[in-house]
């Protein structure tokens, strides 16, 4: 008697049912099919491991085909943009994962040149050619190239940020998300990174990215772990592809005379909060931080800039160009030549 009773209820419950409570599973679906895009720029000096660092990432050999130049060619060296993509698969989830590197980045004795400028063009290039695609006829299969985070290596050697560094970010934090990495912290006591932790980079004018603030709902470890990413900015890391063994445990670390350190010890470095932030918790939040905030910013100065054009076109003006014109014509010849040298 109870089965047909429940059996009614169930169907009394089928017609009031539409369906749509689905819809989360369709896109999914999807998206797994699709697949993910990733795109990630590693800035600094060199000398502070930023291969080593992305390769113990993401458990792979991004540089295996790299030369090490000598010291008289770091010297002479410009900055020379490189890229290397991946594609990664894990659990039927398939990652296309880019790196974009700035070997050379101040390394030269005479800095001069404006090396946030060529980081910059990179950067708004991408932006450029997003902009060209979502504007032509074909939008179905558009690439999205454009740059989600920028990981900035700081010295964990002096008493702060370098000049150079600080001319860098503050071109660059408006148009990518830029999360501050404290190199080579095994270099560094435990009170040393504390107070170089302390040192807060907005004091210069910086934005870098802000983590999003927890819902209400979230429970308490949720919010214990989101607080910590907030406290742990800049990331004090440490790399290494070097597989240890100790008591019958097998990891990552380096061996010092005094003892050993372990990469994803959280007693040594933060280099597992950095991964998992990156992978397993805000990278859909940087992309579309990316999508809604930059690449809008950038979209909405270039449409700026083509209106403004057309008006000084139309009424055959003779005045010079604003600030914003000027500045955005400037960008886009810069652009244009490099994608006619195939920088694209």
């Amino acid at each position: 008697m109870n089965n047909n009773n429940d059996k009614t209820e169930n169907q009394d419950q089928d017609k009031e049912y539409v369906g749509f409570a689905t819809l989360p599973n369709q896109v999914h679906r999807k998206t797994v099919k699709k697949g993910f895009t990733f795109t990630l720029m590693v800035a600094g000096e060199s000398g502070l491991g930023k291969s080593t660092l992305i390769n113990s990432l993401f458990l792979t050999d991004l540089y295996k085909d790299r030369k090490v130049p000598n010291a008289e060619e770091r010297i002479n060296q410009t900055v020379d943009i490189v890229k290397h993509t991946i594609s990664i698969e894990e659990k039927g989830i398939k990652l296309r994962l880019s790196i974009i590197d700035t070997p050379g980045f101040g390394d030269a004795i005479d800095n001069t040149e404006r090396y946030d400028t060529q980081i910059e063009d990179y950067i708004d290039q991408q932006f450029e050619q997003y902009f060209r695609d979502e504007s032509g006829l074909n939008r179905r299969n558009i690439q999205d190239n454009r740059v989600h985070c920028c990981l900035y290596f700081i010295s964990p050697f002096g008493h702060g940020l370098r000049p150079l560094d600080v001319e860098c970010m503050r071109a660059l934090h408006e148009k990518v998300n830029i999360v501050p990495i404290l190199a080579k912290a095994d270099s560094l006591t435990e009170a040393e990174v504390c107070r170089k932790k302390m040192k807060d980079i907005r004091q210069f004018g910086i934005n870098i990215y802000q983590f999003p603030e927890c819902d209400s709902d979230e429970d308490e470890d949720f919010q214990r772990q989101d607080q910590l990413l907030k406290d742990s900015i800049p990331f004090a890391v440490i790399g290494s592809n070097v597989q240890m063994e100790s008591k019958g445990r097998k990891f990552r670390g380096r061996v010092y005379p005094w003892g050993v350190v372990e990469v994803e010890n959280p007693a040594h470095s933060d280099f597992l909060l950095l991964r998992n932030m990156l992978v397993r918790t805000h990278m859909q939040d940087l992309k579309d931080v990316t999508r809604e905030t930059h690449y809008e910013n950038y979209r909405k100065e270039r449409l700026i800039f083509e209106k403004d054009e057309e008006v000084h076109l139309s009424h055959s003006l003779t005045r010079p160009l604003t600030h914003l014109q000027q500045r955005m014509q400037e960008v886009l010849e810069r652009i244009q030549e490099q994608m006619q040298r195939g920088g694209c």
